[in-house]
């Protein structure tokens, strides 16, 4: 009889598997980790990098090549039909975006990151699906895992491949299995010649799943003898025996992915296709994200480029009261804000970018810091835009055209967005994630201080080694440039800015320390309290890229400096409003208020305010479906795009 498959897993165990997933060493500086100890090391950003004269050849070449690919395809088709046309992929194949990133010597255009989020500006701004199927692809699909992880036989096998156009997928989510890895039930159980492992189990939200040749999936080994077990990851071949693709989901947005569910059952994987050793999976796929998350602030960048530009057309030509929407105050200052945060996401997209090519950094923090802000920010832009549009933002492209008027798809745009916030971790996983890899210095101080199952005498002793490290960090949080007031003078109108930085920066580490001595272990459950924290690291971040970005155009004499420098200014001037805000909010919010509410909502105190409407879902299914192990019983609905790639490089 089939079981229904299930692991439970308790707080501590969960919390114990991410930790020994994460990355514990700093080999390398970060400028995000010393802003959040209150240390602003404009050093490590300034000047802007910028990607080599060969990085920005080859980019340039590329893209001059990918626009007009691009610029035959129709977004609305694809808006229209919930697929990608497969000539659309094969196009992209032929010119080699399936390999952006991957070495030439394996058959890939070897661009850098910096390029890399430059072809996905393009691609995304055709249609956002078509960013997603190759930035899935290559952010985390079979290509990173492998450059990071992989063996050289893995690399000559399988890249080559990715590069001709075998869509890759990664499949990690399960049914019951979000955030939380250490309930994940899927087995990769080793045969027992050694030479093969058998995964069974059932995949969902795999992007790219339904039309993938590779997978990469992530399976727990059983621990046993000569097996140390753990969460492992396997490139898969996608028509494996007893691997079937049972759904093909749908969503508010990005109506052209190719999104599933996958069933595993007795798959047989050769043993020479595990990447790394058995129960690094985890590890791999966190080292993964560092830079495949800086894929989704491209995305972002785009949309909101694109919105940039059709709000102040828009707002030159609709004319109400006898004058262009955009010189009323109440639009102009949306098309402020549109115009500023664009600036500063293409400097946060850009300074991420050649940092990670630069190799210099640890971008970890400032690689998930860009994905969660701009996130956040150009969702906000996108909404400004519909608002600006109006009636026309909330009616979809195929109905203005149907009577006649441009087709501007805002609400689409919206709805793609959307899914940003969620992606590759939550804005709320992100936070936490951010939280934790601040505190790194303070948990390697003090960590049994702030550990509720540390035992009293490990407190004591963390107390002895903390004071000595607080005695010589806290006094160097009173002052610093940011109270000089010619700091920075290169900078001219901007240096300001830098020293509201520069302060903030300390004081947000003086906050921070005042929440450990305030609650103590209780610390990680003031989940708001550190996402506030986070946000405000955030916005300091931001505004360091807008004012160094700003000034490397003016010290270049570029023609867009004085542009540039006007933008940037307001942009700071924008995130110092929200910064001020934040810092308000950390000691003055409904925090408690919300807890103790919350209880009651999920003990059922208020039901009676939901009296009064009708829940059409209810009766329709569980809110998880339950799933067991077992052979399919579903139609396979795996169609890849293009021809198989297997002999490919072997």
């Amino acid at each position: 009889m089939a079981t229904t498959a299930k692991v439970d897993a308790t707080e501590e165990q969960a919390r114990a598997l991410v930790e020994e997933s994460r990355e514990t060493g700093w080999a390398k500086p970060s400028f995000a980790k010393e802003m959040f100890l209150g240390r602003f090391r404009l050093d490590l950003i300034h000047p802007y990098p910028r990607p080599t004269a060969e990085d920005a050849d080859s980019t340039d070449e590329f893209l001059a090549r990918l626009r007009p690919v691009c610029a035959s395809m129709d977004g609305a088709v694809i808006e229209e039909q919930s697929r990608i046309p497969d000539d659309y992929v094969s196009a992209l194949a032929e010119l080699g975006c399936f390999g952006l990133k991957i070495p030439h010597h394996f058959g890939g255009q070897g661009l850098s990151q910096y390029g890399y989020n430059r072809a996905l500006m393009l691609v995304g701004s055709t249609h956002p699906s078509l960013g997603v199927l190759l930035s899935a692809h290559q952010s985390i699909g079979v290509p990173e895992p492998l450059k990071l992880a992989g063996t050289d036989e893995q690399k000559a096998e399988f890249l080559p491949r990715c590069a001709a156009g075998a869509v890759s997928a990664f499949l990690l989510t399960e049914p019951d299995v979000g955030s939380d890895p250490a309930r994940m039930a899927s087995t990769a159980t080793p045969t027992d010649d050694g030479e093969a492992y058998e995964l069974n189990g059932v995949k969902l939200w795999t992007t790219n799943g339904v039309v993938a040749e590779l997978l990469v999936v992530m399976a727990r080994v059983p621990k046993s003898e000569g097996h140390r077990g753990g969460i492992s990851a396997f490139v898969v071949e996608a028509d494996s025996p007893g691997l079937t693709v049972e759904r093909r989901n749908s969503f508010m947005g990005l109506r052209g992915i190719e999104n599933g569910v996958t069933r595993m059952h007795n798959v047989r994987v050769p043993a020479r296709n595990l990447i790394g050793r058995e129960g690094d999976g985890l590890k791999i796929a966190l080292t993964t994200l560092n830079a495949g998350r800086l894929a989704i602030p491209a995305l972002c960048t785009a949309a909101s480029k694109w919105s940039l530009k059709i709000a102040r057309e828009w707002s030159t030509q609709r004319v109400q009261w006898g004058r262009p929407v955009g010189e009323h105050a109440a639009v102009g200052a949306k098309l402020s804000f549109i115009a500023a945060t664009t600036f500063a996401l293409e400097a946060v997209l850009d300074l991420s970018a050649t940092m990670c090519d630069e190799g210099r950094n640890d971008i970890r923090i400032e690689a998930a810091l860009a994905k969660l802000w701009s996130s956040e920010m150009s969702c906000k832009v996108v909404d400004e835009l519909v608002q600006i549009r109006g009636g026309r933002g909330y009616e979809t492209a195929a109905s203005l055209a149907a009577r006649g008027e441009r087709a501007v798809p805002a609400e689409q745009v919206l709805r793609d967005l959307r899914i940003n916030r969620i992606f590759e971790g939550s804005s709320e996983i992100m936070r936490l994630l951010i939280a934790r890899e601040m505190a790194d210095a303070h948990m390697s101080a003090a960590g049994a201080l702030v550990d509720r199952n540390a035992e009293l005498k490990d407190k004591a002793k963390a107390a002895v080694g903390a004071g000595g490290f607080y005695a010589k960090w806290f006094p160097q949080l009173t002052v610093g440039a940011g109270t000089v007031p010619a700091s920075y003078p290169e900078f001219g109108p901007l240096a300001r800015h830098l020293r509201f930085v520069e302060r903030n920066a300390r004081k947000q580490a003086r906050s921070l320390m005042y929440a450990m001595a305030r609650w103590q272990a209780g610390l990680e459950y003031r989940q708001n309290f550190l996402g506030r924290i986070v946000d405000i690291g955030a916005e300091l971040f931001a505004m360091s890229a807008a004012c160094v970005r700003a000034q490397d155009l003016r010290s270049s004499g570029a023609v867009e400096a004085r542009s540039a420098t006007e933008l940037a200014d307001t942009f700071c001037q924008q995130s110092r409003v929200r910064v001020r805000s934040l810092f308000d909010a950390l000691w003055d919010n409904t925090d408690d208020e919300d807890r103790t509410l919350t209880r009651g909502i999920l003990d059922g105190q208020h039901d009676w305010l939901e009296d009064g409407v009708l829940d059409q879902s209810e009766g329709t299914g569980p809110w998880i479906a339950e799933w067991q192990f077992g052979p399919s019983t579903e139609t396979n609905l795996l169609r890849p795009f293009l021809p198989s790639t297997r002999r490919v490089g072997t």
